[in-house]
């Protein structure tokens, strides 16, 4: 055992572990590398995390922060060891005010807790990543984490007014307020979303809520082929109307969804699912606007659900498609790759030729609303000609993307999994600006090492 573990454990004997079971669990997040930890901190308050980066910044320990462990990235992954700090003991609501229209939360607070939480009062935290059961408010501002109501309300990055972050030396800093309008400096808000906690540790979030609409509805069209889904997405894009979400999924992932659900998916090509909200009488007259967009391009079955919980049985078998990929016992690599929307129909056709050409099933789905759809090379990871293949094809995907001016991520981050493709999705000047920006905030180089910056 490393002699600063053994002072970690005098200083903090009920928060700080190296039990194998422990450097175990830490060791990894949603994505396919591990890497065991020396140690593993489980803070309860501001004070422990300060404590803690100052005695790693005085002994230039490395410190990975992590959340739920959904990410599927490698984000969380702890790459050059050192000590991971979970956050799960930070999990307090600390108020929510109505009238504000603000929450303050500690960084552990589940993401789907808060959303019950608020909606008891009548009040509404819109973003919505699929893991919101499990993920945490702060592995989600760690992201910038999205989800199918981005179309509509925005990405986790709308929502924060202000953050409490501990930096790499252990001094506090409180960025932004508890306004909606705040412009007193640089925002440095911002600045911390989305920095995949490689600027600071951050210990309480303050959140923009909004009120809960009162009613939602859904339609849930199947298509025989692809290309009548697309046009049928930009028909409604193009409309004037806006909807909440906006998902589009393919042949490929269908046919597991039917698999894993025994037939309760219909056998078609292409699947698009919108929800509109807001007032009674919007959500009434938005939902037959859009179902007679939806009507011309002659869906081989139209279901239309009004109210939560008619709306929660058609999200219900969405919600399904991830998991009943991993369920066809292949290795699901993931790419949240964004594009711009008139690029839509490349993007799923690019899929189907990296499909032919390498032999790899590929299945894509998301969010058609904003250009992010996810795609899944589902891949047999125990053949190295395969994972080979995998490889190749993602360069091909990557700088498809990047020539269309598309991002390598639109919600996950780069993390590891990405970051062979950092140097060609952005320029030499914007790298080195997030290397002085790093080098200022964390000299030392200690926050979250081995990712790419």
């Amino acid at each position: 055992m490393e002699l600063w573990t053994e002072e970690l454990h005098r200083l903090f004997p009920d928060k700080f572990s190296t039990s194998e079971e422990k450097l175990s669990k830490y060791a990894t997040d949603a994505w396919l590398l591990s890497r065991a930890p020396d140690g593993v901190f489980f803070p309860e308050s501001k004070e422990d995390v300060v404590a803690l980066m100052q005695f790693a910044f005085s002994r230039g320990i490395y410190v990975t922060a992590r959340g739920g462990g959904r990410g599927y990235v490698g984000g969380a992954v702890p790459v050059k060891g050192g000590v991971v700090v979970s956050f799960e003991k930070m999990n307090r609501v600390k108020e929510i005010h109505p009238i504000d229209g603000v929450a303050v939360v500690e960084p552990g607070v589940i993401t789907g807790v808060l959303q019950a939480k608020v909606k008891e009062m009548g009040l509404f935290y819109p973003p919505d990543p699929a893991s919101v059961m499990e993920c945490t408010i702060g592995g989600n501002v760690a992201t910038n984490a999205g989800g199918p109501r981005c179309l509509k309300y925005g990405v986790t990055r709308n929502y924060i007014l202000g953050l409490e972050v501990v930096l790499s030396d252990g001094s506090v800093a409180k960025v932004g307020g508890r306004t909606i309008k705040n412009k007193t400096g640089f925002d440095l808000t911002s600045l911390f979303v989305g920095s995949e906690g490689m600027l600071g540790l951050v210990t309480e979030i303050t959140l923009k809520l909004l009120p809960f609409p009162p009613l939602k509805a859904c339609l849930s069209a199947y298509f025989e082929r692809m290309d009548q889904a697309i046009l049928c997405v930009n028909k409604i894009l193009s409309s004037g109307v806006l909807p909440a979400a906006l998902e589009i999924a393919d042949r490929f992932t269908l046919q597991c969804a039917r698999e894993f659900t025994k037939g309760e998916i219909p056998p078609f090509d292409a699947h698009i699912l919108l929800e509109t909200d807001g007032s009674i009488g919007a959500v009434h007259s938005d939902i037959e606007f859009f179902e007679k967009i939806l009507r011309e391009f002659q869906p081989k079955e139209l279901t239309r659900a009004v109210g939560e919980e008619a709306c929660e049985k058609l999200w219900e078998s969405r919600r399904l498609f991830s998991m009943s990929l991993k369920a066809s016992g292949l290795t699901k690599l993931n790419e949240d790759v964004t594009v711009p929307r008139s690029r839509l129909a490349d993007l799923i056709s690019l899929g189907e030729h990296l499909q032919r050409h390498y032999g790899l099933i590929v299945a894509c789905f998301g969010h058609a609303g904003d250009g992010n759809i996810h795609v899944n090379l589902m891949v047999d990871w125990s053949k190295k000609e395969n994972r080979d293949k995998a490889e190749e094809a993602l360069n091909v995907l990557f700088d498809s993307v990047i020539l269309w001016n598309g991002s390598i991520t639109g919600e996950h981050g780069i993390g590891i999994a990405k970051l062979p493709w950092w140097n060609k999705a952005v320029s030499q000047q914007t790298r080195l600006l997030h290397e002085k920006i790093k080098k200022a905030l964390d000299p030392k180089g200690i926050l979250n090492p081995g990712k790419f910056v």
